[in-house]
């Protein structure tokens, strides 16, 4: 025996709450019996009387009064009083109770354990000193069966009949902590003498039986959780000393029984009048632009994501992200950000994610200029906080080596998940992808040189980057089809167009009442075209309606040049509330930005993880919050002028401002962009 185990123990509790105890059995009853069948149901078979299975469960032992000579060869320094301990008991079972009676019986045979541990007394050498037990029973029960409400609840009470076969024991004594260098006595085992061989004793407790399997089967299967309660008086382990136990019983039976067939009566079908079902009407309708933008310079306040994300497997910053040599960081302008492109980079927002990939070298020229900021870097990975700490090391020297970074303006921390993961617990749909964007390291600071306008705290996204850019295809330039009631009368539904040679472009299938479609995927490289366009429903019948709308679409390039204002409120993966975070921005920041007779177009989006009905409700829950914001500030300030579209696209992908590749892109997904679009002069 090792000293230091022994002396490190903790003392047991010496009782367990007995009142605490009777009262939670009792409060039990009182909710099994209101658990009662609420409907009336007419069965094939009886439910059985005859039952056979198996129990098993824990008991929880309780020990009173004092041992000390634990056989002929052995007695301990000083006596032992009160323990605990939990054992195993299991066992068939059989039970008899008819239906919808008060009485029947049940028989029980268990293996029973009494294994327990006294609490640690000290020897009168002042040495720590523990006594455990192993003590096992064969046991007969055989049990009175009262359901005193005819129900599932029920009561039993009856003898108990057991055999002692396993009476072992454990002495350890550790040495006096004044004494460390001394050595500790050889751990003592063996059997208990002057066993109870054979012991009467009594049980009360409850149940409660829950149908597992339909009463139209003639094998039926009940599982019965129970509660009893063993007392000590005729449970004495020894025929000496005073030692005797007390045992609080927690189990489940599982049970089977067949039933017998009930006659059946012959009944009259009565066959009700036939219902003629009206098909919910649906109204399609189509709205294009007279004149369709092709393009429009807009100047965009891009959020600047402050996570860096890792592959799988490597602590290198990806090859993705554009890195400098120390050479190259004199010409390095936030502002100039064309120059350093990074490779491989396509899709619609080309220009946002050149701003992203070059976020350690804006970072690390905002350092520069700034001496008084300091930041910290989390890594976060599944491999473990070692890891990620190795990832935040290489961000730290990258900052460090080329920037000149003091290392004490930058800390790092490890972690195995992020502060806010976007893998959550019990999810179970598209893991991998979650896992990739939680391989990250988090750039967090307090310094208002670093992140968001009117925030404050370290976990926030950082300054934003301004730039010009010429957006292809704008949101105002979208025809917008609808089928008003189509969430109530329609499955689905699809859009054919056909142009005047007779050429079809096919669109959905859809399930939402309104759809956008930019007017240049349709027109392709022609300036107009007249079109017919048949709106396809397919009804919750299964019935298919159609009806065809001519349409005319022009693509006109203003001679004016327009020049519009962007802003993004990006979202944490699942949620639709980021207003927290955003809405000073959005009402002292953006708001005021808003000229007067301005069109503002609110549209949201989602990355592809997760249902696709749920992302579009998402995605438009999160522009109407916004709007919602913005919608407010305007009023505060006397002003309703502005005009507001509002838009849902969740993870169509063909309206999707970012890819879904990399956990980034799948980041920046997760947004809702603020197009404000100033009211054209008149020619």
């Amino acid at each position: 025996m090792k000293a230091n185990k022994n002396v490190k123990k903790g003392t047991r509790r010496s009782c367990l709450p007995y009142t605490f105890l009777i009262k939670s059995l009792l409060l039990s009853a009182f909710i099994l019996t209101g658990i009662q069948t609420l409907q009336a149901q007419e069965f094939k078979y009886t439910r059985p009387s005859w039952w056979f299975g198996a129990s098993a469960g824990a008991n929880f032992n309780v020990y009173r009064g004092t041992t000390q000579t634990l056989n002929a060869t052995f007695v301990t320094p000083a006596a032992f009083h009160n323990g605990f301990g939990v054992g195993l008991f299991v066992g068939p079972v059989i039970e008899y109770h008819k239906p919808d009676t008060r009485l029947g019986f049940i028989l029980q045979f268990n293996y029973d354990g009494r294994s327990g541990a006294f609490n640690r007394v000290d020897s009168p050498c002042n040495c720590p000193a523990d006594l455990s037990t192993n003590l096992n029973y064969f046991a007969i029960e055989p049990s009175l069966r009262i359901a005193p409400f005819r129900s599932n609840f029920y009561l039993f009470v009856g003898p108990r009949f057991s055999w002692n076969w396993k009476k072992s024991f454990l002495y350890e004594q550790g040495i006096n902590p004044a004494f460390p260098e001394q050595t500790p006595p050889a751990d003592v085992e063996g059997d208990f003498s002057d066993m109870n061989k054979l012991r009467l004793s009594m049980q009360v407790g409850m149940g409660f039986d829950i149908q597992l399997s339909s009463r139209d089967n003639e094998t039926q299967t009940v599982l019965s959780p129970f509660v009893s309660f063993l007392p000590y008086f005729g449970q004495n382990p020894r025929s000496v000393e005073s030692w005797n136990m007390t045992t609080f019983r927690a189990g489940a039976a599982i049970k089977f029984g067949r039933g017998h067939r009930i006659p059946r009566e012959e009944v009259e079908i009565y066959t009700p009048p036939k219902v003629v079902v009206i098909e919910p009407v649906v109204h399609f309708s189509i709205l294009s632009p007279k004149n369709i933008a092709e393009k429009r310079r807009v100047k965009e306040t891009f959020p600047l994501l402050n996570y860096v994300f890792f592959d799988l497997g490597s602590t290198d910053i990806p090859n993705r992200y554009v890195l400098l040599k120390k050479s190259e960081v004199s010409n390095f302008k936030e502002e100039q950000l064309d120059v350093v492109t990074p490779k491989d980079l396509s899709g619609r927002s080309v220009r946002s994610m050149v701003v992203y990939y070059n976020v350690l070298n804006i970072l690390g020229d905002r350092m520069s200029k700034s001496t008084w900021t300091d930041i910290v870097l989390v890594g976060s990975s599944e491999l473990g906080p070692e890891d990620g700490i190795a990832m935040a090391e290489s961000v730290k020297k990258y900052l460090v080596d080329i920037y000149g970074i003091a290392p004490s303006r930058i800390k790092i921390e490890g972690r195995y998940k992020p502060k806010i993961p976007s893998e959550q617990p019990g999810g179970t749909l598209e893991l991998t992808l979650l896992r990739e964007g939680d391989r990250r390291v988090s750039i967090e600071s307090s310094s208002p040189d670093l992140i968001m306008e009117f925030q404050s705290g370290p976990a926030l996204p950082l300054r934003p980057v301004e730039f010009y850019a010429i957006q292809e295809a704008p949101l105002d330039s979208y025809v917008t089809f609808y089928a008003e009631g189509a969430n109530v009368a329609l499955k689905s539904w699809s859009i054919e167009i056909m142009d005047e040679n007779g050429a079809v472009q096919h669109f959905g299938p859809y399930v939402q009442e309104k759809v956008s479609i930019p007017g240049k995927s349709i027109l392709g490289e022609k300036p107009k075209g007249n079109y017919r366009v048949t709106m396809i429903g397919q009804t919750k019948t299964d019935k298919t309606v159609k009806e065809e709308i001519p349409v005319q679409i022009v693509l006109w390039a203003q001679p004016v040049i327009e020049e519009g204002l962007r802003f993004s409120v990006i979202f944490e993966f699942d949620e639709s509330n980021a207003i927290m975070i955003y809405e000073k921005y959005l009402t002292d920041v953006v708001t005021p930005k808003i000229p007067k007779g301005a069109k503002v177009m609110i549209h949201g989006y989602t990355d592809i993880i997760g249902d696709e009905k749920h992302n579009m409700d998402l995605s438009l829950a999160r522009a109407n919050d916004v709007k919602a914001i913005i919608e407010s500030a305007l009023a505060k300030s006397g002003r309703n002028d502005v005009t507001f579209e509002v838009y849902g696209f969740g993870e169509d992908t063909n309206a999707a401002q970012f890819g879904n590749k990399y956990p980034e892109e799948r980041f920046y997904n997760r947004t809702v962009i603020i197009d404000i679009i100033p009211q054209s002069p008149v020619l």
